[in-house]
């Protein structure tokens, strides 16, 4: 249990806000494999089962698939179902109750019935951790209408958008970046307060270059951003938050200061959201750009083991390296 008024981590403060919902709402139940005795396996529901019992916090076996249906049918009968997959890469053989079912249940049943359902995955790599434990495909999942798809980069924010997600009435696949789950800690009241969903945030103010960036590439992308300012360069760093639907206007708002955009992600290149975003801005603020939107992301491979992991991963200097490249170019038009 989290210490009142302390500094925590962004995984302490996903507990935290489960425990709050928990609490709150009768309604809510979480379930997944290992997420009671044991805590889950980064602790993100440690001591939860021995706080409101293993009749509202259950561990379940090993199947994804039972854990992503059983969530639909009791959130069609008015629960509220919290489900753990153990990791994104174990998320694949839920996608049928996750894409067909619980995606399409307000329309199907013509708004008779919702789906307030959070399905919870640690995402993402930088942990050493083998095949399928280090997935970051959310642009599967960001494809499918009347699934929201949240990422939180911040302890904050993990709590403020789990507690909105929780209250939504429609499903959310909230991705919670394991590269840090621990990496930082801040204050966060445990005062119930929601943060916007489908609402990006602005964590750095800028004049020359939009820097968009969610998740743990959050961190890379800020540092890149210090050190722009010592070149006299000041970029503004936008996390999205809310990957599907897009705060799109957040983002043209920036590039009517900027006029130049650089698109962090981990996830592989190909088809990745970093082109999606690229595509609405030119659809939508093509008049604003002075430079083609750069994209800094993972390779179109699969993520290799550790010993590479730092390779694949998009780096501060490569982030510099697409800033330069934006801004290379859009000095080059006003000239």
């Amino acid at each position: 249990m989290v210490e009142e008024n302390s500094a925590i981590t962004l995984v302490e403060a996903v507990n935290q806000a489960l425990a709050y919902a928990l609490a709150n709402d009768p309604q809510v139940v979480l379930f997944g494999q290992d997420i009671g005795a044991n805590g889950g396996v980064f602790r993100a529901t440690d001591g939860l089962q021995q706080r409101f019992g293993p009749e509202r916090v259950l561990d379940t076996p090993l199947a994804e698939n039972m854990i992503a249906g059983i969530a639909v049918g009791m959130a069609s009968q008015g629960l509220r179902p919290i489900a753990e997959f153990q990791f994104m890469g174990f998320i694949y053989p839920a996608l049928d109750h996750i894409l067909s079912h619980a995606a399409r249940m307000r329309n199907r049943t013509r708004g008779r019935l919702s789906c307030p359902i959070v399905y919870r995955a640690p995402y993402g790599s930088g942990i050493h951790a083998p095949e399928h434990h280090s997935e970051s495909t959310e642009a599967i999942f960001a494809h499918v209408p009347g699934l929201r798809v949240v990422v939180p980069s911040s302890p904050a924010r993990a709590y403020g958008l789990l507690l909105a997600a929780i209250r939504d009435p429609d499903p959310v696949l909230f991705l919670e970046p394991k590269r840090i789950y621990r990496a930082a800690k801040q204050p966060v009241p445990d005062d119930g307060e929601a943060l916007p969903l489908d609402r990006a945030f602005v964590l750095r103010e800028g004049r020359d270059l939009t820097l968009i960036a969610w998740g743990a590439s959050v961190k890379e992308t800020l540092a890149a951003a210090e050190q722009l300012s010592t070149e006299g360069i000041e970029a503004e760093v936008i996390d999205p938050a809310t990957l599907k639907p897009l705060d799109i206007h957040s983002i043209i708002d920036s590039l009517e200061k900027t006029h130049c955009c650089v698109v962090v992600h981990e996830a592989a290149r190909f088809g990745g959201l970093g082109a999606e975003i690229a595509a609405q801005i030119q659809e939508y603020a093509f008049d604003l750009l002075e430079a083609p939107v750069q994209r800094v992301t993972g390779y179109d491979t699969v993520m290799p083991y550790y010993q590479l992991e730092n390779v694949y991963l998009p780096g501060v200097e490569r982030i510099l390296a697409g800033a330069r490249a934006a801004l290379g170019y859009s000095r080059e038009g006003r000239q």
